[in-house]
């Protein structure tokens, strides 16, 4: 590929104006979509296959390799920078499904050697970027850290917006500008509309900020107080990974509902006793579905509740203050003791900070704290790894080309 194709930065994924800010607007896809090569490659790919289908004859062209690798590449990269060990045998699958001449005697279903080549390769496209002085920060995050304890600086939850450009003749002043200005806007009622051309045009500027400067939680809502909205909470989401977070997650929990609570019934032991607590409970209808079924997953996969989630009744304010403190990531219930009545608020605590209350239910805190994690590049609380996974790859399909076992064996379960 030359360098003018490069330096256009004019692909299917990116756009450069002011109106619609540079940055990719698909997800890596299901499938991934072999490109299409130049004339030359394309015959002798096609002329190689036959040869395949009718003789078995491999294709060991240096040329063909070439060519396809540069193509790859740059194909990989509309879509990310670094990508993952599966999402490269996706490419690799995808390439041998349609040109099975490409296979490679003595390799592992004939694709080993082409993985190690477009790994190899992607290092290679990077650094060529880099070289035409483009402005990439998701590459430019990472000049001074490859070397670093913590390791390269890369997306790590499906992020497709992990850090992208600034748009086109904008700089970090005029964006800071921008920000400023937010802070007026959000000062005033009824300017909804305002506030989100200003926070889907100042993204980049956010995200790189919030990526390569890891600012505690109160700076962020000091600096950035309009994404501690449930709209722009949303709304950050989307810019990160394309994806609806409310559509998605509630739709999906709407589908494995009625799965899951058979699924949960099934389970012994003390978290069957937990779990059929909360059943219990559903059956007298003094919770909400959605609510018993993210009350019942945490046992389920073997972790604790009370990590999550804490429930009050009838406390002060004061006390409530005092427990948020301690708090890394948790959801506050409050409600009063009156049966099968909802929550009088449920509130999302970041690094003791409460970040938005209002939330309604359980489920629809669970589904913002999501975009919290994403939006502040949060990592997930150890202790509830499989809990927070099956938010992110069972109801949010992020990244559900590889799953733990744990969460695949409740996959097969709901999928049976």
């Amino acid at each position: 590929m030359s360098s003018i194709s490069l330096a256009s930065q004019d692909t299917v994924l990116f756009s450069s104006s002011d109106e619609s800010p540079s940055h990719r607007s698909q997800p890596w896809p299901r499938k991934f979509e072999i490109p299409l090569f130049s004339f030359g490659i394309r015959l002798l790919l096609e002329a190689g296959n036959q040869a395949y289908h009718s003789e078995g004859t491999l294709l060991n062209n240096p040329k063909v390799t070439s060519g396809v690798l540069e193509e790859l590449a740059e194909k990989i990269f509309e879509y990310t920078a670094y990508p993952t060990g599966i999402q490269v045998l996706n490419v690799v699958e995808a390439l041998i499904e349609k040109y099975p001449c490409l296979k490679e005697p003595g390799s592992f279903n004939g694709m080993y050697g082409w993985q190690q080549r477009i790994k190899y390769k992607m290092g290679n496209y990077r650094a060529k970027v880099r070289g035409l002085k483009i402005a990439c920060p998701e590459l430019e995050v990472n000049k001074k850290t490859t070397s670093s304890p913590k390791g390269i600086r890369r997306p790590k939850k499906a992020e497709v917006n992990y850090l992208p450009p600034l748009p086109l003749g904008q700089t970090k002043e005029t964006m800071d500008e921008e920000r400023v200005d937010l802070l007026t806007e959000v000062k005033k009622t009824n300017n909804d509309k305002i506030i989100s051309e200003k926070m889907e045009k100042t993204f980049p500027y956010r995200r790189l900020e919030v990526v390569s400067q890891m600012p505690a939680v109160p700076d962020v809502m000091e600096r950035w107080p309009a994404l501690f909205s449930q709209s722009q909470v949303k709304e950050e989401f989307k810019r990160i990974t394309t994806i609806q977070l409310d559509r998605t997650f509630l739709s999906k929990m709407d589908l494995y509902t009625p799965k899951l609570l058979t699924v949960f019934k099934t389970k012994g032991g003390t978290a069957g006793t937990k779990i059929k607590s909360v059943l219990e409970s559903l059956s007298q209808k003094q919770i909400d579905s959605h609510d018993a079924v993210i009350r019942c997953l945490i046992p389920f996969l073997g972790e604790s509740t009370e990590e999550l989630i804490k429930d009050y009744q009838d406390v002060s304010k004061d006390v409530i203050e005092q427990d948020l403190k301690d708090n890394v990531i948790k959801i506050l219930v409050l409600g009063s003791a009156a049966e099968g009545a909802p929550p009088t608020d449920v509130i999302i605590v970041i690094d003791g900070t409460e970040v938005l209350g209002g939330c309604k239910t359980l489920a629809n805190a669970c589904m913002l704290l999501m975009g919290f994690v994403y939006s502040l590049n949060l990592s997930y609380p150890p202790k509830l790894k499989y809990t927070f996974e099956v938010f992110q790859k069972l109801l949010l399909e992020l990244d559900d080309l590889k799953v733990s076992p744990k969460v695949d064996s409740l996959r097969r379960k709901l999928l049976h």
